[in-house]
Order: structure tokens, then sequence, then C-alpha cells
């Protein structure tokens, strides 16, 4: 960019770590003006430090989305070009075990926060005349894997609401992408510990031997040997940046090679089939 054309400006959140955090340092380099958020003021800290401007955004939190929506405006003039809804955890288990108020707090933040902050926002691109809204969502969002229902849930609600408003604004200048990762290398096996651990009674649970001879081991395993076919953050920002830069969007980026062939399994397996084979995964 030369000096005399703005900046573009977009908004990411939960940049603390993993694709928020490369997309952010990433977009910044290449010329963007980024307000990385995040859901804890101390993550905030350390990206300032880092050269980001960085302020809290929680989607659990109303209040946090609507303080980041007029820091954010307040900052640009009121103008907003892009906005990257990408922070989102899990809680692993058995879709029997989960209590109401588990499913409730993972839909809050990966499902009705993103769509909240998107609305707050929308109106500041129709008036302007244009705006790029990215979702991240996840090969969960295609097909359904044992031991990960409410993730499932909130990213196939997200695939359906970013569709609907996708053809709702067909003919708005505001185009409306999704990008679904396969294994990528984050802490989020990691940051559902504590989730697990406070919503989920395995002892006690009828499924517990699948606890302790699947799923527990997968989620405490130490880092180190990658998952098949798992990519660096990196390979998501690729994808981000066409979301934001080319003149024709894609509606829909696959990342990994996993995300390549779950889409096209669907297409050609029946139910039974793909129940049979991804219930092995």
């Amino acid at each position: 960019m030369s000096q005399n054309t703005p900046r573009k400006s977009i908004l990411i959140t939960g940049c603390s770590s993993g694709i928020g955090y490369d997309a952010a340092h990433t977009l910044q380099k290449r010329g963007w003006r980024v307000f990385a958020t995040c859901r804890r003021e101390s993550d905030c800290e350390r990206l300032r430090g880092e050269g980001l401007e960085s302020f809290r955004l929680d989607y659990e939190d109303e209040a946090s989305i609507k303080s980041a929506v007029a820091e954010t405006l307040g900052r640009t003039g009121g103008t907003l070009d892009a906005l990257f809804n990408n922070g989102a955890y899990a809680i692993p288990a058995l879709t029997q075990d989960y209590p109401r108020d588990a499913l409730r707090a993972i839909f809050e933040a990966n499902l009705f926060g993103y769509f909240d902050l998107t609305n707050r926002l929308l109106p500041v691109m129709f008036d302007q005349g244009h705006g790029r809204i990215v979702n991240c969502s996840s090969v969960l969002g295609l097909t359904a894997m044992r031991g990960r229902g409410a993730y499932n849930g909130t990213k196939f609600a997200l695939e359906g609401l970013t569709d609907t408003l996708r053809m709702e604004l067909r003919d708005q200048p505001i185009h409306i992408s999704l990008i679904e990762p396969g294994p990528i290398t984050t802490d989020i096996r990691k940051k559902a510990q504590p989730n697990f651990e406070k919503w989920i009674d395995w002892k006690n649970s009828r499924g517990r031997a699948f606890y302790e001879k699947s799923l527990m081991p997968r989620l405490y395993a130490e880092a180190g040997k990658p998952d098949l076919g798992e990519l660096p953050p990196s390979a998501v920002t690729k994808k981000l940046i066409h979301a934001l830069e080319s003149g024709r969007p894609r509606p829909r980026y696959y990342v990994t090679t996993w995300t390549y062939a779950a889409g096209m399994l669907k297409r050609f397996l029946s139910t039974r089939a793909l129940d049979w084979l991804f219930s092995r995964a």
C-alpha cells in the first residue's frame, strides 16, 4: 500500500493464540489495520506489547461485544472493512452427558456471540457500501464425530446461519465467507480441558469406558506428534487473505486434506456409510 492509501481495517476475535494470533500478525504485516481481540485482558496486554491494537471481546459477555464495537468504530471514525469471527472452544464429551448449562455456554461463545457481533457491524458496512465477513467454521461443521457433539452442534448451526446470511445479502456489496479447517496446530485441546472438567461427570457416565480408553488419552496427550494431515495456522490465514482481498471471494474455503475428504465423502456416501466411517475417527 502507498502512504496515501488508507489502510483497510479488520476486527479479529480469538487472537490470544493459534489461528487468530497468526491472522492478526500476518494481516498487520500486509498493511491492514488489525484490531486483535481476546477474552482475557492479560492476553490483550501481551498483544499490545507485540505492536497490535488489542482490547477485550468475549463472545459470552454481551457488554464486552458492545464495548469492543464502540472501541473499534471510535478508533476508525465509524468504519470497518472486515470482520473475522474466529474465537471458539470445545467441550469434548458424549452427547448424553452434556448438562443444559454446558450447551448454553458453548452456544453463547461459538454461535450467538458471532451473530451478535456481526449484526452490530453490518449497519456500518451497509452505510459505507462494502464489507467482508468471514466466519471460522470447521470440518466438524460438515461431518459429525463421536465425543464432539457440542462443538459439532455449534459449527453445524454456524454453517446454516452463515449460508442464510450470504443469500440474504446476495444483492449487497458485502461478501460472506466460511473457512472450514481440519486439524490445525492450536491449543484447542489444552483449552478444552478445564471445560471438560467443569461440565462432564464422566466417572458416573454409562460411557465411562469410552472416556477412559478413547477421549481422555487424546484430550490430555502431551503435545508432540501432530495429527495426520495437521497444518499450521498459517494455512488458515492463507485462505483468509483470499477471502478478504480477492475481487471474487469464495463462499467456502476448505483447509487440510481432512476437510476436502469430508466434503467429497458427504456428497457420495450414504448417511449410514458416513456414520460407520466417522464413528471410527
